[in-house]
């Protein structure tokens, strides 16, 4: 049966399927106070999602918990906990190729155990969500927030975004369906927050109805064969490439990655559809541009607050999507900025780097404040930093906290 022909009727809970479309922007919305974890499990209670697999890691494993209420309740179709990191992505691997629509949620180190399945989820073209509630993954072991994780997803394949707030994370988990479901995108959604920053502080959320869910995956309408009767698993194998040597298997690998690519990038009429844009902008004519995702962006915005107090005006680049990469918007938005400065919670810089490989002129990029390792940063920080940049002398921060 068409998805569409089921808006109206009622799910296995007794919600209505409702348009999505209507349900996220037409929908009378109640504020809540929820924390980040919460918000997920709000969220995924209106996803009429078919099975979720867990496996505890911080800070995660709230999220991962409340949805197992959920089943109880009858809201998921079905959950389990998997034996490993690797072992659950392997099997939302396998209810995906099965035609579910599925969900799960990892961190840190889990992310890092389970890397190889990313590849393969891309490749096979499956939709599954994944929550990634970032954290330390380096040595001394840290579950504190820190993004590094997010640099090693960006070349899987999957769609990548960094949400900021609690309202983000809930309105896109729900539109992150949308987007990855579609035809021809048909891929993976690695959702990111910034963890403990999102998931463990509570914050008012505006919740669409509960007993409205989004109408159900259609896995027929994926571009490739779901398993099922007609279409065995075995068939998926028959004759692999793998176990060839010569021109033609090596083509038809290279032309299926750069046709994974080519889906992330039809992803993006969708995306900026049901997110109004892939970043977000502030006093785009301002000469100094602070340029962050995730959390570091609401700290921008207290520093932006802090340096116009001093008469310095900054404007924000609040950037939602990291694959597909915002490039053009990215060059359009920092066009007049003399110094764009880019916040991050990792010792690497990765979104700096990518701004500087997007745009002209790439030493206006300054590569900082990072903070790492679960530290803080604080917005006096980036205010400190801006006016250094700026050959501003600033106060000394040092005695702060004692």
């Amino acid at each position: 049966m068409a998805t569409q022909s089921l808006v109206g009727t009622k799910n296995r809970s007794g919600q209505v399927v409702t348009d999505a479309w209507k349900m996220m922007h037409e929908a009378e919305r109640s504020p809540c106070f929820f924390t980040g974890s919460e918000v997920i499990k709000e969220a995924i209670r209106r996803a009429n999602c078919d099975v979720m697999i867990a496996y505890p890691i911080t800070p995660q494993s709230e999220a991962a918990a409340l949805i197992g209420e959920l089943f109880a309740e009858g809201f998921i179709g079905d959950y389990f906990r998997g034996e490993s990191e690797f072992a659950v992505m392997s099997q939302c691997a396998g209810a995906a190729f099965g035609g579910a629509r599925v969900f799960t949620t990892t961190a840190g180190p889990g992310t890092m155990r389970a890397m190889e399945n990313f590849p393969m989820w891309a490749g096979a073209r499956l939709p599954i969500q994944m929550i990634v509630t970032c954290r330390g993954i380096n040595s001394p072991l840290s579950i504190q927030p820190d993004t590094l994780e997010i640099s090693y997803l960006l070349n899987t394949g999957m769609l990548v975004w960094h949400a900021e707030t609690a309202q983000d994370f809930y309105d896109w988990i729900l539109k992150g369906y949308m987007v990855s479901e579609e035809p021809d995108v048909h891929l993976p959604l690695a959702l990111c927050c910034d963890g403990f920053f999102v998931t463990h502080t509570k914050d008012v959320v505006n919740l669409t109805p509960a007993d409205m869910c989004l109408p159900p995956y259609d896995p027929y309408r994926s571009p490739v064969p779901c398993m099922d009767m007609e279409c065995p698993p075995v068939r998926m194998m028959r004759d692999p490439f793998v176990m060839k040597s010569n021109y033609i298997s090596y083509a038809t690998h290279a032309s299926w990655q750069q046709e994974v690519w080519a889906a992330v990038e039809r992803s993006r009429k969708h995306t900026i559809r049901w997110l109004d844009g892939l970043i977000e902008v502030d006093r785009p004519d301002a000469e100094i541009l602070i340029v962050s995702s995730g959390t570091a962006v609401s700290q921008g915005r207290e520093a932006q607050a802090l340096l116009e107090e001093d008469g310095i005006e900054v404007g924000i680049v609040k950037v939602k999507t990291l694959r597909p990469w915002p490039e053009e918007e990215i060059r359009q938005a920092t066009k007049n900025a003399k110094h764009i400065i880019v916040p991050e919670f990792n010792v690497t810089g990765w979104l700096a780097k990518e701004i500087r490989a997007t745009i002209p002129d790439a030493d206006r990029v300054y590569a900082g404040p990072h903070v790492c390792g679960g530290m803080t940063m604080p917005p006096e920080v980036i205010a400190a930093d801006i006016k250094k940049h700026l050959g501003i002398k600033a106060e000394s921060l040092a005695g702060r906290g004692s």
